[in-house]
């Protein structure tokens, strides 16, 4: 004897006929998590990529607290890490309004459902603006440094604090010319931005102030502080010098090793890419909240699924904060 059994039709119990919604999800909310998942996966790869690159070249990586010291409205304080915690506040205070979001769909309240995706999208923008601004101090610089034959990123300090060029390098650059750009130069030929000083002035500036003394891109593991070369090995270090640099770019990178500034571009720039999708969403999601296209529907879960991603988005940050600004 044959057992007939009955599979329900209805299409809010079933995906497309093929049995009962596992777990009580619907088909759009399950791609959802399987997005999520795949994406996961991606991050996990950069940030383990990362992660074994720092422990290679461990002992010239740059610190963290003297990279990203800037906050807004207070320039020259040094506040090592304090926009980037902020930033990372924000972040996390609009998964708490996506949250209420998500609650008041539940509770069919349109109008709470309006407000906090709303804040939602506001601090969003906050978050990516300010992204925005983290990496545009990151390119400009905050010191300078030199850069020698073998690839050795120099910088210079004076009574136990890092100074920049600015504050003993005087005088315009001396080999003075105007940049080479596909208007003014040979049509094939282009260069980067000229720095500010030349590797003369920089090296005649250092000979002249018998106070400032260099410090090489080498970290002491002991007291997880740059090491500061002697007035003598400095002044065999800077005969080296190739060129100056200020700030960081795919090249070179003023605060030590180049490697660190490819993946901080490469990892906050992906992260940033997924925030930027998120509020394109969530703007798309509240139109049609306040145009009441999910109160005829007679659910929410369209903002319970782009809740879903933007929880993610989130989370992600919190392990890419953990990995690039604290460990």
């Amino acid at each position: 004897m044959e057992a007939n059994i009955a599979v329900p039709t209805d299409s809010k119990d079933t995906w497309s006929g093929g049995g009962a919604k596992p777990f009580g999800a619907s088909y759009g909310k399950m791609m959802m998590w399987f997005f999520i998942v795949s994406d996961a996966l991606t991050f996990s790869g950069f940030l383990a990529a990362y992660g074994l690159t720092r422990f290679k070249f461990i002992d010239s990586w740059p610190i963290a607290d003297e990279v990203f010291t800037h906050f807004p409205g207070l320039h020259g304080v040094h506040a090592p890490m304090y926009y980037v915690a902020l930033m990372t506040f924000i972040l996390i205070v609009s998964s708490v309004t996506m949250v209420l979001a998500v609650d008041a769909g539940h509770q069919m309240k349109q109008k709470k459902v309006a407000w906090y995706m709303f804040a939602t999208i506001i601090f969003g923008i906050i978050f990516v603006g300010s992204q925005a601004w983290e990496w545009k101090n990151f390119i400009n610089g905050s010191y300078g440094a030199v850069k020698t034959t073998d690839g050795k990123i120099l910088q210079f300090t004076k009574d136990g604090h890092q100074i920049a060029l600015s504050d003993f390098v005087h005088g315009e650059r001396q080999d003075h010319r105007e940049q080479h750009t596909r208007k003014n130069g040979l049509w094939f030929e282009k260069e980067g931005t000229i720095s500010q000083y030349s590797v003369a002035q920089v090296v005649n500036a250092y000979k002249a102030d018998p106070s400032i003394l260099v410090r090489s891109e080498l970290i002491d593991m002991k007291t997880k502080t740059k090491v500061v070369l002697s007035r003598e090995e400095g002044l065999k270090q800077l005969a080296k010098t190739k060129m100056v640099v200020e700030g960081a770019n795919l090249k070179v990178n003023e605060y030590g090793n180049t490697i660190f500034a490819d993946f901080f571009f490469f990892i906050t720039g992906f992260h940033g890419f997924h925030v930027l999708s998120g509020i394109i969403l969530n703007i798309i999601i509240f139109f049609n909240v306040i145009l009441g296209t999910y109160e005829r529907r007679g659910h929410y879960e369209m903002v319970e699924k782009v809740g879903l991603y933007w929880h993610f988005v989130d989370l992600v940050w919190v392990f890419v904060f953990t990995f690039f600004y604290l460990v």
